[in-house]
């Protein structure tokens, strides 16, 4: 069987649909935990016809996001989401145009205060709002997407209101 280069081991994927079948999306952390009891802290899961290598526990995910940062600074390319955004943004974006938005975004944002200490102290307290909610899930995996979403929209929300808003508060969701 073609593995596609060097990709470790992981479980055998279904044409068109990979390995989607094989997880519950819903508990998705738990899932891939489960595969990596199987498979070992690095294998390959397929999205689609994309694999996709994934990496368990914290000290492989700082081996390659702090010690090999510049390796995996990339964002991998999903069509979809190139569809949308076009490749650009500082969220979507990879090389160097990211960079560019990347600091232009810095000088934009110490403009409007960020760096000095009134802005520390707001990021510092937005800070200690998703410490409060990451306690709530008494040391259980989750996905933590939604909260550091909102908390990065609250710095930001602060910066052109003001003000933050509680993670629940509806004009904040909408």
């Amino acid at each position: 069987r073609r593995r596609g280069g060097n990709l470790p081991p992981g479980p055998t994927p279904l044409p068109f649909l990979g390995n989607m079948l094989q997880v519950e999306v819903a508990q998705l952390i738990n899932s891939l935990r489960k595969l990596s009891e199987t498979y070992g802290e690095i294998f390959t899961f397929h999205l689609g016809s994309r694999p996709c290598v994934v990496l368990c526990g914290y000290r492989l995910l700082k081996e390659a996001l702090i010690d090999h940062a510049e390796e995996f600074s990339g964002r991998g390319y999903f069509p979809p989401v190139q569809q949308w955004s076009h490749g650009n943004g500082i969220v979507y974006g990879n090389g160097e145009r990211w960079r560019q938005l990347r600091r232009f975004a810095i000088v934009t944002l110490k403009s409007f205060g960020m760096g000095k200490r009134g802005a520390e102290e707001r990021v510092r307290e937005e800070a200690q709002h998703l410490i409060q909610q990451l306690y709530q899930t008494h040391g259980q995996p989750f996905d933590p997407t939604f909260l550091l979403s909102c908390a990065g929209s609250n710095i930001i929300c602060w910066l052109v209101f003001g003000q933050r808003f509680e993670y629940g508060d509806e004009r904040f969701l909408t």
